[in-house]
């Protein structure tokens, strides 16, 4: 539990791609206390941005009541661009500041409504760099690609 009294999660998450496009996977590891669970899946034509996204959505969208969330990513395109970028493509109608559609927005105004549902911090974290939730979550983004 937080200081808050909601349950408390820990998520690490990942992307593959095997080409870019190409066969693509996604990998989620959560914790919450002894509590942990593995996911992955994967599409046969897609990109890294795209499995990147798409595991954070689909660990955010497991969850059944609001909680705090700690987010591990290695995508800086998936941190920066819901903390720092989304408003600014919202204000211009999903443009990008140089007025161009902005890619995988399906994702992005997904992702936008799960994290509101709950309390969530985002964290980076180095890819391939030896940390053991990266390494877990990149494993199962990898078996997902195998998989598709």
């Amino acid at each position: 539990m937080s200081e808050t009294g909601k349950p408390s999660v820990v998520v690490y998450t990942d992307g593959a791609c095997k080409g870019n496009p190409g066969r693509g996977g996604w990998g989620v590891w959560m914790v919450s206390g002894p509590h942990e669970k593995e996911m992955w899946g994967g599409e046969k034509l897609t990109t890294n941005n795209r499995m990147e996204l798409t595991a954070v959505i689909q660990a955010l969208g497991v969850l059944k009541k609001r909680c705090h969330v700690a987010v591990y990513t290695d995508s800086e395109y998936v941190r920066k661009g819901i903390t720092e970028w989304i408003g600014g493509w919202k204000r211009r109608g999903w443009k990008t500041a140089d007025n161009k559609p902005v890619k995988n927005a399906d994702l992005w105004v997904e992702l936008e409504t799960l994290t509101h549902q709950h309390d969530v911090d985002w964290h980076w974290v180095r890819g391939h760099a030896g940390d053991p939730g990266n390494e877990r979550a990149d494993g199962l983004a990898n078996r997902g690609a195998s998989e598709v």
